[in-house]
């Protein structure tokens, strides 16, 4: 058998990492929640220990008031670090003190697994986001009056209720099961909606 015909055997199998390999784990794409404001910071503290990340940033030009212009790197996805890791990895890098959580599959949420971002739709972000002219919004999925959510930070993490409004802004307003009801207006970003 010839040196090209070895190389040619070789190169018809597809090479699919170490995932294959028994008891050793393929690194996937998992979406890790952080402090506000924090994201890059913690991107560059996880980089640092040899992790692939990626924050979802943009570059904008910033327009002050008194028309100094700057190029500025944009959060797009605010409290949102992409980590791309093993298992394994992932539940050591949840004890790091500045990671929050990590997001959780909702479609399967009885098991509480977390969420893997598939790698394609990890390259369409990464390419919308570098090759945008103009400034990208990422849309949440709307609450509706009537919808089930769950308090995921806060004082009342962990409490169930009912969206009563939606008045415009980043605030809800949620009926809370609490000894009856209890009306508070909440923040968005606090509620995850309830399968």
């Amino acid at each position: 058998m010839s040196t090209a015909t070895i190389q040619k055997n070789f190169a018809a199998v597809p090479h699919t990492g170490a995932g294959d390999a028994g008891g050793v784990s393929r690194p996937n794409w998992y979406v890790a929640i952080v402090n506000n404001n924090s994201e890059k910071e913690v991107r560059e503290r996880l980089a640092r220990l040899g992790y692939d990340t990626y924050v979802a940033t943009q570059w904008q030009t910033k327009i002050w008031r008194n028309g100094r212009r700057a190029n500025v790197e944009a959060v797009v996805i605010r409290t949102i670090v992409f980590i791309r890791c093993t298992e394994r990895q992932r539940r050591q890098i949840v004890t790091l003190p500045y990671i929050n959580r990590f997001m959780t599959n909702r479609a399967v949420a009885t098991q509480r697994t977390p969420a893997i971002i598939p790698e394609y739709e990890m390259h369409t972000l990464q390419f919308i986001l570098g090759n945008s002219d103009t400034p990208v919004r990422i849309e949440e999925r709307p609450l509706h009056r009537g919808d089930r959510v769950k308090v995921v930070r806060g004082s009342l993490m962990g409490l169930e209720g009912e969206i009563i409004d939606t008045p415009s802004g980043s605030e809800l307003v949620v009926r809370l099961d609490i000894l009856g009801c209890a009306r508070l207006n909440i923040e968005r970003i606090s509620v995850e909606p309830l399968p």
